[in-house]
């Protein structure tokens, strides 16, 4: 990440909307140094430990609900992210934290909804080798709320599946039973 760029692109896009005068103006007194920090923040990558553990517990689990962030790459605007993903454990479990790490770990860069679902699938499918993996983001996209169609309230809703989710009905149902009635 380039923070240089990003302080420098922070200055042009305030002489665009306000003029030169930003300079001179205290309000956005350090705002490209800020902007940059955040942008560091938002987007700095972080070590993910999937250690499992081994365990013989052969049910759902499930992490419902999981507050998130991204921004989408055509506008650069926020993404509410509602995670919910479940697994079913085949000799091993990861712990609460380390779900939720996943998450973080793949919003933690400009982000297309149905690529997100599918990372977060994919890598702890691939890692965890569980029996079935199903991933649902409900998402609010800024583009949609405060451009645009202009919709507040509006959800996007994505779902990957995988293994036993996929193939039986009846798990496919249960894990989604579980993910709505756990709304807050």
């Amino acid at each position: 990440m380039n923070q240089r760029l990003i302080r420098r692109g922070t200055a042009l896009v305030l002489e665009g909307l306000v003029g030169k005068d930003w300079i001179q103006d205290e309000n956005y007194e350090g705002t490209p140094e800020r902007v940059a920090r955040f942008y560091a923040e938002m987007f700095q990558p972080r070590a993910l430990d999937v250690r499992t553990f081994p365990d013989d517990y052969k049910q759902m689990i499930v992490l419902a609900h999981h507050l998130e962030w991204t921004l989408c790459p055509h506008h650069l605007l926020p993404v509410e992210l509602d995670v919910s993903l479940a697994y079913i454990p085949n000799g091993a479990v990861l712990g609460v934290s380390k779900l939720a790490r996943v998450v973080d770990c793949f919003a933690r860069r400009l982000q297309v909804q149905e690529r997100l679902t599918n990372q977060i699938a994919d890598f702890i499918y691939d890692n965890l080798k569980p029996q079935g993996v199903t991933v649902v983001l409900e998402a609010a996209h800024s583009c949609i709320t405060i451009r645009g169609a202009k919709k507040p309230g509006s959800i996007m809703v994505t779902s990957a599946l995988r293994g036993v989710f996929r193939k039986d009905p009846r798990s496919r149902g249960e894990v989604m039973s579980l993910i709505h009635n756990g709304k807050r």
